[in-house]
Protein backbone atom coordinates (compact mmCIF):
# COMPACT_ATOMS: atom_id res chain seq x y z
CA UNK A 1 0.00 0.00 0.00
CA UNK A 2 2.83 2.42 0.75
CA UNK A 3 4.09 2.00 -2.84
CA UNK A 4 0.62 2.98 -4.10
CA UNK A 5 0.83 6.24 -2.18
CA UNK A 6 4.21 6.98 -3.79
CA UNK A 7 2.58 7.26 -7.21
CA UNK A 8 2.96 10.66 -8.82
CA UNK A 9 0.11 12.94 -7.75
CA UNK A 10 -1.44 12.96 -11.21
CA UNK A 11 -1.61 9.16 -11.43
CA UNK A 12 -3.01 8.80 -7.91
CA UNK A 13 -5.58 11.50 -8.63
CA UNK A 14 -6.68 9.79 -11.85
CA UNK A 15 -7.01 6.41 -10.12
CA UNK A 16 -9.07 7.96 -7.32
CA UNK A 17 -11.18 9.84 -9.89
CA UNK A 18 -11.93 6.59 -11.72
CA UNK A 19 -12.77 4.82 -8.45
CA UNK A 20 -15.08 7.68 -7.45
CA UNK A 21 -16.87 7.50 -10.80
CA UNK A 22 -17.20 3.73 -10.60
CA UNK A 23 -18.47 3.84 -7.01
CA UNK A 24 -21.15 6.45 -7.69
CA UNK A 25 -22.39 4.82 -10.88
CA UNK A 26 -22.54 1.39 -9.19
CA UNK A 27 -24.37 2.70 -6.13
CA UNK A 28 -26.69 4.74 -8.32
CA UNK A 29 -27.61 1.64 -10.32
CA UNK A 30 -28.33 -0.20 -7.06
CA UNK A 31 -30.98 2.42 -6.31
CA UNK A 32 -32.92 0.90 -9.21
CA UNK A 33 -31.97 -2.77 -8.95
CA UNK A 34 -32.41 -3.09 -5.18
CA UNK A 35 -34.24 0.01 -3.91
CA UNK A 36 -35.68 -1.63 -0.76
CA UNK A 37 -32.61 -1.00 1.39
CA UNK A 38 -32.44 2.64 0.34
CA UNK A 39 -36.17 3.15 0.89
CA UNK A 40 -35.83 1.71 4.39
CA UNK A 41 -33.40 4.43 5.48
CA UNK A 42 -35.39 7.39 4.17
CA UNK A 43 -36.62 9.25 7.26
CA UNK A 44 -40.37 8.81 7.77
CA UNK A 45 -40.96 12.57 7.73
CA UNK A 46 -39.95 12.73 4.05
CA UNK A 47 -42.65 11.95 1.48
CA UNK A 48 -42.44 9.56 -1.47
CA UNK A 49 -39.46 7.52 -0.28
CA UNK A 50 -39.19 5.42 -3.44
CA UNK A 51 -39.26 8.53 -5.63
CA UNK A 52 -36.51 10.10 -3.50
CA UNK A 53 -34.45 6.91 -3.87
CA UNK A 54 -34.85 7.02 -7.65
CA UNK A 55 -33.96 10.72 -7.78
CA UNK A 56 -30.84 10.16 -5.66
CA UNK A 57 -29.95 7.16 -7.85
CA UNK A 58 -30.12 9.30 -10.98
CA UNK A 59 -28.04 11.98 -9.24
CA UNK A 60 -25.39 9.43 -8.26
CA UNK A 61 -25.18 8.01 -11.78
CA UNK A 62 -24.97 11.49 -13.32
CA UNK A 63 -22.36 12.54 -10.77
CA UNK A 64 -20.29 9.44 -11.40
CA UNK A 65 -20.42 9.87 -15.16
CA UNK A 66 -20.00 13.64 -14.89
CA UNK A 67 -16.61 13.46 -13.20
CA UNK A 68 -15.05 11.72 -16.20
CA UNK A 69 -15.05 14.51 -18.85
CA UNK A 70 -12.85 17.44 -17.89
CA UNK A 71 -15.54 19.89 -19.03
CA UNK A 72 -18.08 18.68 -16.42
CA UNK A 73 -15.73 17.37 -13.75
CA UNK A 74 -15.73 20.34 -11.39
CA UNK A 75 -19.52 20.78 -11.49
CA UNK A 76 -20.08 17.05 -11.05
CA UNK A 77 -17.81 17.13 -7.99
CA UNK A 78 -19.89 19.89 -6.45
CA UNK A 79 -23.01 17.93 -7.38
CA UNK A 80 -21.72 14.88 -5.54
CA UNK A 81 -20.99 17.02 -2.49
CA UNK A 82 -24.52 18.46 -2.64
CA UNK A 83 -25.90 14.94 -2.93
CA UNK A 84 -23.96 13.86 0.16
CA UNK A 85 -25.50 16.75 2.07
CA UNK A 86 -28.96 15.85 0.75
CA UNK A 87 -28.74 12.20 1.80
CA UNK A 88 -27.16 12.91 5.19
CA UNK A 89 -30.58 12.88 6.91
CA UNK A 90 -31.01 9.25 5.84
CA UNK A 91 -27.65 8.31 7.37
CA UNK A 92 -28.50 10.27 10.50
CA UNK A 93 -31.90 8.56 10.68
CA UNK A 94 -30.12 5.20 10.63
CA UNK A 95 -27.73 6.27 13.38
CA UNK A 96 -30.54 7.57 15.58
CA UNK A 97 -32.66 4.44 15.04
CA UNK A 98 -30.24 1.49 14.80
CA UNK A 99 -32.88 -0.83 16.26
CA UNK A 100 -34.83 -0.39 13.01
CA UNK A 101 -31.92 -1.88 11.07
CA UNK A 102 -30.95 -5.09 12.89
CA UNK A 103 -29.51 -6.60 9.70
CA UNK A 104 -26.94 -3.80 9.44
CA UNK A 105 -23.79 -3.89 11.55
CA UNK A 106 -23.72 -1.13 14.17
CA UNK A 107 -20.21 -0.12 13.13
CA UNK A 108 -21.41 0.39 9.57
CA UNK A 109 -24.36 2.48 10.71
CA UNK A 110 -22.20 4.84 12.75
CA UNK A 111 -19.26 4.71 10.36
CA UNK A 112 -21.39 6.12 7.56
CA UNK A 113 -21.64 9.50 9.27
CA UNK A 114 -17.96 10.53 9.27
CA UNK A 115 -17.40 8.84 5.92
CA UNK A 116 -19.76 11.34 4.32
CA UNK A 117 -17.08 13.97 4.99
CA UNK A 118 -14.37 11.67 3.61
CA UNK A 119 -16.40 11.14 0.44
CA UNK A 120 -17.02 14.89 0.10
CA UNK A 121 -13.30 15.70 0.42
CA UNK A 122 -12.49 12.89 -2.02
CA UNK A 123 -15.00 14.22 -4.57
CA UNK A 124 -13.72 17.76 -4.14
CA UNK A 125 -10.01 16.87 -4.44
CA UNK A 126 -10.23 14.69 -7.53
CA UNK A 127 -12.49 17.12 -9.40
CA UNK A 128 -10.42 20.25 -8.86
CA UNK A 129 -8.29 21.11 -11.88
CA UNK A 130 -4.55 21.01 -11.45
CA UNK A 131 -2.70 24.13 -12.47
CA UNK A 132 -1.37 22.39 -15.61
CA UNK A 133 -4.46 20.23 -16.32
CA UNK A 134 -6.20 20.62 -19.63
CA UNK A 135 -7.21 16.98 -20.34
Amino acid sequence: MSEFLKLPRGILKRILLFLLALMYVAIGVQHFTAPEGFVAIVPPYLPAALLLVYISGVAEILGGLGVIPFATRKWAGWGIIALLVAVFPANLHMALNPQDFPEVATGFIYGRLPFQLVFAVWAWWVTQPDAEATD
